[in-house]
């Protein structure tokens, strides 16, 4: 099934006219909480944890190459996650840049909002200036040729590449969860506007007390003259 709009619109379809007893919802994602940020919604996030093979593999890589640790980072993890109550601004992060970069079809859907690989070197390198950071991990959907030329231009770039096997076994989601993870333990984080694998990042970073000024940021686009972040909104009522 295919479906568009609040979740709630799902409720009476799944409870009354089905009969069968698993329904794949294609992009399910797309379905929006009916009280997006209200208790519910939040309750039902931090119910969904990562699983922990992957936030294991996560904080190797982390340690091995960031120089990043829970205790370090003040971000100690709690496998009950009815416990998990961090309070916002108590995260300090790892002394790392966490950056995702949405490309493939980003590049041609949301032009105006996502920069070129020059664009977003440009970018990383004024974060990590200002944040006085000598190291940035990079998620990235980026084709290997891009990958190449970033590093080129960035050589401080780290990216965690899973090997043969693990890719095998974790397949690309379980990847990308590592990525996220990685990501969300940053000292400061920027990611691409209207991207769900970053929403995602931006919810966990929160769950783990991050600032919303070190965690609510976007990549800027190249012929943006004025790139308004999301740390810098207000909520009208």
């Amino acid at each position: 099934m295919s479906a568009q709009g609040h979740a709630s619109i799902m409720v009476p379809v799944l409870q009354k006219n089905i009969s069968a007893t698993s329904v794949m919802l294609d992009r399910a994602e797309t379905l929006l909480h009916d009280h997006y940020a209200g208790k519910d919604y939040w309750d039902s996030r931090r119910s969904m944890v990562f699983a922990k093979h992957l936030r294991l593999i996560g904080d190797d890589f982390r340690a091995k190459y960031l120089n990043s640790t829970d205790h370090g980072d003040q971000t100690v993890y709690n496998e009950d996650w009815t416990r998990m109550k961090a309070k916002l601004g108590t995260a300090k992060g790892g002394p790392y840049l966490g950056v995702h970069l949405r490309r493939k079809d980003f590049i041609w859907g949301h032009r105006e909002d996502v920069p070129s690989l020059k664009g977003a070197v440009k970018n990383i390198r004024s974060l990590m200036k200002k944040h006085k950071l000598d190291k940035v991990f990079v998620a990235t959907d980026a084709d290997e040729e891009e990958v190449k030329e970033m590093k080129r231009w960035l050589p401080e770039m780290v990216r965690f590449e899973a090997s043969k096997e693990d890719l095998e076994l974790f397949k690309d989601g379980g990847v990308a969860i590592i990525d996220q993870w990685i990501c969300a333990h940053a000292r400061f984080f920027v990611g691409t506007s209207v991207s769900t694998f970053s929403f995602r990042i931006h919810e966990e970073r929160e769950i783990l007390g991050f600032n919303p000024k070190a965690t609510y940021n976007r990549l800027c686009g190249d012929a943006e003259k004025e790139c308004e972040q999301p740390t810098h909104w207000k909520i009208v009522y």
